[in-house]
């Protein structure tokens, strides 16, 4: 993203699960397919608008922007249009797609299969410091937002902004309330998991919030050199002493100029994810255009966290009663819960969102998120019979490009 000015492009990237078709039990398998359809043992391969690639563990595939878009530019149906193209040798080999963000009834200690061909030395490295065989590495999928900045003024204004929304993704975007074949408790529990994945080096993630840093000395300085200081006696060759290894829940790309924001649990469909992501970019413009008030008086990270370790867990009826929370987010009038601060984020923006996403957001707002509406739609039967008839629902709200309606 190199170039792109502020809110000029964005780029997204949607995590799927792949699994048997009959059974929904992960099938390891995404060398197959990426093989069969680049000719060629690969990492990725490009369908049309759409790149497709491995990740960590084999029962997963990214789907990427093949270079950054404008908001503007039709992403939902570039993503659908490789999720149609790659059905046929999905069916050859008796799989499927599975969306959310985490597998229902997976065990990692017995499943989990490693991405053994390119990038190996990576994530065997990780492997070796931080045993990724547990549900925080082998167990979570997310939809990544990608924004650019251009200088370091740019990237002081965007890093700070999405630090404030960061506490609220969780209560819109949950997909995971099922681990090990029941109700975790959470109805985010990949980030329960993704918080502690390096807990043994806290310096990574450093508990998701970010600090609050106004240019990339300052990031490189305060944020990287500590946590590539904190690794180098697990990691002496410096294998993963690079801007990836950080695990917050934003991260700069400098490589690039962009931000990647991390914590956005995948959705049901193609359309859910997109408007969630288009909801955040015109939230972050419109905080961004509107005041420096954010960039006067930073926002106490602990204030960000607190909210956020709610949010996590209960979702979008969480109690907002922190006064200088909405004056950080620039509402100027009382809010009662996230569900209240998110209708009233959209509704300013909503000139800037096309029809199909205001439909869609309206739509989680009303009914809940996808975590909220797969705990309604199980009742209090959360048996393996009843967890496949809904994630088998789920799968094809997927190819069908569909809301997941709990009726």
């Amino acid at each position: 993203m190199s170039s792109f000015p502020l809110f000029s492009v964005m780029g997204i990237e949607i995590e799927y699960m792949l699994v048997d078709s009959e059974t929904l039990d992960v099938r390891p398998e995404s060398d197959t397919l990426l093989q069969a359809l680049a000719g060629k043992l690969c990492n990725e391969v490009e369908l049309g608008e759409i790149a497709v690639s491995n990740e960590l563990v084999m029962h997963v595939l990214e789907l990427k922007n093949n270079g950054p878009k404008p908001p503007d530019a039709p992403i939902a149906q570039h993503f659908q249009q490789a999720l149609d193209s790659l059905q046929p040798l999905l069916v050859k080999h008796h799989l499927q797609l599975l969306p959310t963000g985490a597998h229902p009834w997976m065990n990692p200690a017995q499943e989990t299969r490693r991405w053994p061909h390119g990038n190996r030395d990576i994530y065997h490295q990780f492997d070796k410091i931080f045993n990724c065989q547990g549900h925080g590495w082998s167990n979570l999928q997310s939809m990544h937002i990608n924004l650019p900045f251009a200088n370091d003024d740019e990237f002081n204004q965007l890093h700070n902004a999405i630090r404030l929304i960061l506490p609220l993704l969780p209560a819109i975007s949950a997909s995971t309330p099922f681990l090990d074949g029941q109700f975790t408790g959470m109805l985010d529990s990949r980030l329960d998991f993704y918080e502690k994945n390096q807990q043994n080096i806290p310096s990574i993630c450093a508990g998701v919030i970010p600090e609050f840093v106004s240019s990339e000395g300052e990031y490189r300085d305060r944020i990287l050199a500590p946590m590539y200081r904190d690794i180098s006696a697990f990691d002496p060759e410096g294998i993963l002493q690079h801007e990836w290894l950080n695990s917050r829940g934003v991260i700069p790309k400098f490589e690039y100029n962009a931000l990647e924001i991390r914590i956005m649990d995948t959705q049901e469909c193609v359309d859910a994810d997109i408007a969630l992501a288009k909801a955040v970019f015109a939230i972050l413009q419109y905080w961004q255009q509107r005041s420096p008030y954010y960039l006067d008086k930073p926002c106490d990270r602990l204030r960000l966290k607190a909210l956020y370790d709610q949010t996590r867990i209960k979702g979008l009826d969480v109690a907002v009663a922190d006064s200088e929370l909405l004056r950080q987010w620039q509402i100027n009038k009382p809010m009662s819960t996230c569900r209240q601060v998110w209708s009233h984020l959209i509704e300013q923006v909503s000139p800037s969102l096309d029809a199909n996403s205001q439909r869609t957001l309206e739509y989680i707002l009303s009914q809940g998120n996808l975590a909220e509406r797969m705990l309604r739609a199980c009742g209090n039967d959360h048996s393996k019979t009843n967890l496949t008839r809904i994630y088998r629902q789920l799968g094809h709200c997927l190819m069908s490009n569909q809301v997941f309606n709990p009726s």
